[in-house]
């Protein structure tokens, strides 16, 4: 095994979760922008300069990433997340497993930004529309904590996948993009149960295939305090971590 390949495994191991991001995309684009995210697991480190991942998959069905397409790679390490440039150089079918085998063009380097760590999950949570006042709250404080009033009638949805900068949830209940939406859920915090309440800015909103009716919405927090976001990245790390050993 070579130097950068023992270096590379102190960091990352196989089964990792891997995050491919089209690389003429994550450069032009900003981070409120919406962007095709790949999500697979590290198979193998083959040599200092290559590796095989798992070929993708969508609905149970794969998807043929293009030989000789570059991307962003971001890798879910057990604290932190580490980022290089890579290719795809083959894909093939090895002992009933579909891989791509990918050449890293950059070398590995810490990844900083946390609060983009998307942890996939079921968790209950209630949201709402704010209320007129709230609105007008959020204008007349521009970067403050949005204060929200207490005792609403809260719509059942579901988180389905979570991070330091929003989360994404599915919910009977229609929310506009660009809307403002108060939610609610609970997570463990040091061992202990604790309910937060936050505002989400609408980003996309489409009605599942599967389930008319019920639509999939992906939310950006709104002048989230830094103490809140850490304790969510925390808790999606943590969980990460419990479901790394199981």
């Amino acid at each position: 095994m070579g130097e950068q390949q023992m270096m590379i495994t102190k960091f990352i191991q196989e089964g990792c979760k891997v995050e491919l991001l089209p690389l003429e995309r994550s450069k032009t684009l900003g981070a409120d922008a919406p962007q095709r995210s790949y999500y697979t697991k590290l198979y193998e480190i083959v040599t200092e300069d290559t590796m095989e991942i798992l070929m993708p998959m969508e609905q149970g069905k794969l998807i043929l990433l293009p030989v000789d397409q570059e991307f962003d790679a971001i890798f879910y390490g057990q604290n932190s997340l580490y980022q290089c440039t890579v290719r795809i150089s083959d894909r093939y079918k090895s002992n009933n497993v579909y891989i791509l085998l990918l050449e890293l063009l950059s070398n590995l380097r810490k990844y900083q930004r946390r609060e983009y760590f998307r942890f996939s999950c079921v968790l209950e949570m209630g949201s709402r529309n704010l209320e007129k006042e709230e609105l007008e709250a959020l204008d007349a404080i521009p970067n403050a904590t949005p204060a929200l009033e207490n005792g609403k009638t809260m719509i059942h949805s579901v988180i389905v996948d979570i991070s330091g900068g929003g989360l994404r949830f599915i919910s009977g209940e229609k929310y506009e993009p660009e809307s403002f939406v108060h939610c609610r859920y609970t997570l463990l915090n040091n061992g202990e149960k604790k309910q937060y309440d936050v505002v989400g800015r609408v980003l996309a909103v489409k009605e599942m295939e599967n389930r008319k009716g019920t639509f999939e919405h992906r939310v950006q927090y709104y002048n989230m305090d830094s103490k809140t976001r850490e304790e969510i990245i925390k808790y999606i790390f943590e969980e990460e971590r419990k479901s790394r050993r199981k």
